[in-house]
């Protein structure tokens, strides 16, 4: 059994939903992301999502792009990535962490180098934003090999047949973006998401967790009510811009409680 399937097994017997936080990796620089992963752990988190930069994040909107330009500045890497996970995994041995990104860091090292070099650090599940799961099967099986679970996307406009192919391929969980739309939108309608749900849940049998425009405790604990994980992310970006490196951790820390408390109370 994964740490991710683990994880979600263990919150179902307790009666409660995922938290699972995003952030940058190298945003603001390296030296904070550390401390940021295990602020989110502190904070509630179940799994973290870490974001590998990327030029041309595609599916991100302006504030998780602006993270990705300034960790690419500072000279974030895959390889500082997968390294920042195996200093997080010197102090917590738990938490699972998902590598989410875009395909082009991946090819420049090689699929199969890089899920041995995942796997050795510690990650536990890889979310490629421009994987289509219909072209993903030596991937996921790559992956998997690996001892990490191949999570995908689905969409508002997902087909039936795009569903059905996702559970093919997936493991871990799916990845329900609930808006048309980049990241950070807020035209959230939580009932048409609530109204997609049981299909995807049906064809795949995989919790489905829920992000892109998520940004407080009361969309989260609406969210909370439907799906077996919430997913946020441009908010705590968002957290991190306006703070100074001294006050981030605080800040993101009080955020995410907060997140929390309102999924706890749903």
């Amino acid at each position: 059994m994964s740490k991710i399937q683990a994880t979600f097994e263990r919150l179902q017997a307790q009666g409660r939903k995922a938290l699972i936080p995003f952030i940058t990796c190298g945003d603001p620089d390296a030296a904070l992301t550390l401390p940021l992963m295990h602020t989110l752990v502190e904070a509630g988190a179940d799994i973290i999502e870490l974001g590998v930069p990327f030029s041309d994040p595609m599916a991100d909107g302006p504030t998780i792009q602006r993270a990705s330009e300034r960790a690419l500045a500072k000279g974030m890497n895959m390889r500082k990535v997968l390294a920042i996970v195996a200093e997080f995994r010197k102090a917590d041995a738990d938490t699972p962490v998902v590598l989410m990104g875009y395909a082009n860091p991946i090819e420049a090292m090689g699929v199969e180098r890089f899920g041995a070099a995942a796997q050795e650090a510690g990650v536990d599940g890889v979310l490629v934003v421009d994987y289509p799961p219909e072209e993903s099967a030596e991937f996921s099986a790559a992956m998997k090999t690996h001892g990490l679970d191949p999570i995908f996307l689905l969409a508002p406009t997902s087909t039936e047949e795009r569903i059905a192919g996702t559970a093919k391929v997936a493991s871990g969980y799916v990845y329900y973006v609930s808006l048309k739309g980049v990241t950070g939108s807020a035209a959230l309608d939580v009932d048409a998401v609530a109204a997609r749900l049981p299909n995807i849940r049906e064809k795949t049998g995989l919790p489905v967790g829920v992000g892109f425009g998520i940004r407080d405790a009361e969309t989260a604990g609406r969210i909370a009510r439907i799906a077996d994980a919430v997913v946020i992310g441009s908010r705590i970006i968002e957290e991190i811009e306006k703070s100074t490196p001294e006050t981030a951790c605080a800040n993101v820390k009080a955020l995410i409680a907060g997140i929390r408390a309102g999924m706890d109370a749903a």
